[in-house]
């Protein structure tokens, strides 16, 4: 079969930074990084990725910190504000895959609500891709091997035959131990660099 590509969508396809938010809401940088501490924020958020709905994950937060509900509620509320847009240079090379007939593929940490938002917002995310797994939809989140797996088994696919592209050290050595052709991504210069020195783009 032809080699596909299998893309991360946050950092890879569109910007996502949940600082944008807080930074308009709290004094400073050191203020940021307090609070995102305090709550621990990572954990938390990944449990939306894991399938949580965005109210039951903000009831919860908000009853361990009642002092900073106001600012959890802002995170769900706001959270587009949290990607500024697309990457260009990245949704270019998306296009010229598909122009040249690579099947495309992603896997993704997403919340269920927050991907129908962003595929409204960002209609290439619905076009592109032949499959998306969504981590919220599926109640597997990367690294596990399994949603890996998962995506390989729903699309047969064998993992040696796909390139995986993310921005995660980690979701990348988890691909790469899975037989992936796996790539960090840097940037969009160096993917496609990447991807032309695997013959998948001129």
């Amino acid at each position: 079969m032809s080699r596909a590509v299998v893309f991360d969508v946050g950092n890879v396809l569109i910007r996502w930074d949940a600082r944008l938010i807080f930074e308009s809401l709290l004094p400073d940088a050191a203020a940021v990084d307090a609070f995102l501490a305090e709550i621990d924020f990572d954990a938390w958020n990944l449990e939306q990725d894991r399938g949580r709905t965005w109210d039951e994950g903000v009831a919860a937060l908000s009853a361990e910190h009642p002092a900073r509900a106001e600012l959890i509620a802002a995170f769900r509320d706001r959270w587009q504000e949290s990607v500024p847009g697309e990457i260009a240079g990245s949704v270019e090379i998306l296009e010229d895959l598909r122009a040249a007939g690579v099947p495309l593929y992603a896997i993704t940490n997403f919340s269920a609500e927050k991907w129908l938002e962003s595929v409204a917002r960002f209609p290439f995310l619905a076009s592109a891709f032949r499959d998306v797994v969504v981590s919220a939809r599926e109640r597997l989140v990367k690294p596990d091997p399994a949603i890996f797996e998962l995506c390989l088994r729903r699309n047969g696919l064998g993992a040696a035959d796909c390139v995986f592209v993310d921005d995660s050290a980690r979701n990348v050595a988890s691909a790469a131990a899975l037989g992936f052709d796996a790539l960090l991504f840097t940037g969009p210069e160096a993917l496609r660099a990447a991807l032309v020195a695997r013959g998948l783009l001129a």
